[in-house]
Parts: C-alpha cells; sequence; structure tokens
C-alpha cells in the first residue's frame, strides 16, 4: 500500500483554527492524504493589532489575544513594519520550520494568508537553500524541494531575505487560489507572488479571504494534492464571452 501524500499545512491564525477551519476539506481527503499543520513561533498581542486591522478583518474572529488558551492564540510567521517592507522574526520561523522538515519528509506544502506567503517562500528555499546558510544542516539542505504548493490568498513576503531567496522566480509547481472579493489581500497585492511563480496555475472562486470549502472545490483540491501535475478540471470554470 502506498505511503499517504503528505502535506505541511501553515495558517493565517494558528494550527488549530486552520485546522478547524478546513474540517470538511480535511475529512474529504480521506486516508491518501495527511494534513500536518503546524504553529508559528511568533504570538501576537493586543499591541500589534492597530485601529486598521483586527483580528475579525484578517479572518481570525476566534482568536484571542488575551486568552491563556494555545488554541485561540493568535500567531504569526513574523510580524510587518506599517510600510510592509520588514519581516521581523522571519528568520525564526525559517529556522523553526527547517528542524520539522528535517524530522520527517513532505510531497508539499499549503498555505493560507501569511502562511501561503510563508510557504512560497519554503518552497522556493528548498530549490536554492544555500543562499540562506542558516537553514542548511551539516552544509546541507533539511529536506528535497517540495512536488508542489498551494498558496491561497497568497502574497510575497517581504524584506531582503525573501528578496534574495526568490530571486527572479521560483519553479516548484505552484497552485494560487485569490478570492475575488478578498478586501485583506487583494488581487494586486498577490500579483507580486505570482509574478515570481515560473510553474503556477490560477484559481479563483467568488468569496474573500478564506480557503474555499464547497463539494466541486473540496473534490479539486484532493485531485491537486493526490496529482499536482496532472489535468484536472477548474473548480469554477468562468465562461468566455
Amino acid at each position: 500500500m502506498a505511503a499517504p501524500t503528505k502535506v505541511l499545512m501553515l495558517h493565517g491564525q494558528n494550527a488549530s483554527i486552520f485546522s478547524k477551519r478546513l474540517g470538511a476539506l480535511r475529512k474529504s481527503m480521506g486516508k491518501g492524504i495527511e494534513m500536518v499543520f503546524v504553529d508559528g513561533p511568533i504570538v501576537l498581542l493586543p499591541v500589534d493589532f492597530d485601529g486598521t486591522s483586527s483580528l475579525a478583518a484578517l479572518g481570525a474572529s476566534e482568536a484571542n489575544t488575551t486568552s491563556s488558551d494555545p488554541s485561540t492564540t493568535p500567531r504569526a510567521w513574523w510580524k510587518s513594519n506599517p510600510e510592509r517592507t520588514i519581516a521581523h522574526g522571519l528568520e525564526e520561523s525559517i529556522l523553526l520550520l527547517r528542524d520539522i522538515l528535517q524530522r520527517d519528509r513532505y510531497d508539499g506544502v499549503f498555505g493560507f494568508s501569511q502562511g501561503a506567503a510563508m510557504a512560497a517562500l519554503l518552497a522556493a528555499l528548498l530549490e536554492r537553500p544555500h543562499s540562506y546558510p542558516p537553514f542548511l544542516i551539516d552544509g546541507e539542505a533539511p529536506h528535497p524541494p517540495f512536488k508542489f504548493c498551494v498558496a491561497v490568498s497568497g502574497f510575497k513576503a517581504p524584506g531582503s531575505l525573501s528578496a534574495e531567496t526568490f530571486g527572479t522566480s521560483y519553479s516548484t509547481p505552484t497552485l494560487h487560489v485569490l478570492g475575488r472579493t478578498d478586501v485583506i489581500v487583494i488581487e494586486e497585492r498577490s500579483k507580486g507572488l505570482l509574478d515570481l511563480s515560473q510553474n503556477k496555475r490560477l484559481e479563483e472562486h467568488d468569496g474573500g479571504h478564506f480557503v474555499p470549502s464547497k463539494a466541486k472545490w473540496r473534490e479539486f483540491f484532493r485531485n491537486y494534492l493526490t496529482d499536482p501535475l496532472g489535468v484536472i478540471l477548474s473548480p469554477e470554470p468562468r465562461t468566455i464571452l
């Protein structure tokens, strides 16, 4: 019996909330696909949210910055400055993921929002691991390049480390999923990541800032994760006039 496809899941809020929100999707995967949810190392505090952003606006209404319950504590892969030009703590996240990758083998990575940006960056880093020496273990990459990357509501991570890792492009086959009414990660922001993606597939859904999980999308994700290079019909084909 073939081993299940193992997918590293990178959240936009925290691992527990991400897993719960994808409950229907997880169940639809069956025994052939294993999703492994991990937490970002950075805990977000009330001071991290200014008057223009809130947990609800970021699609994390279940999270609570004052709770002692780790399942509702909002987490991040980095903190940005107001201009979104610096990613504070990104190096810590990369080292955490390095250690996770060293311990096991994953076929691909699936991220949402900031987790999607992290997923694409991690895919690019595994293509050129020597571009960031702290990522190496005994001079070698901790893990082979991913077979695929899924970036839902993704964007390019800010900062020099991200720029140096991506260079002009990265080649890991990547499924980009965007919401047509997403006001958190707008299309223009996502375009920065799309333009770097050599082997990309773009799908859009009619909703906002979330992972689409209607039956047709669950089937599509299951088929894609099983065979990312296969011929898979779009879950929401557009009529071309």
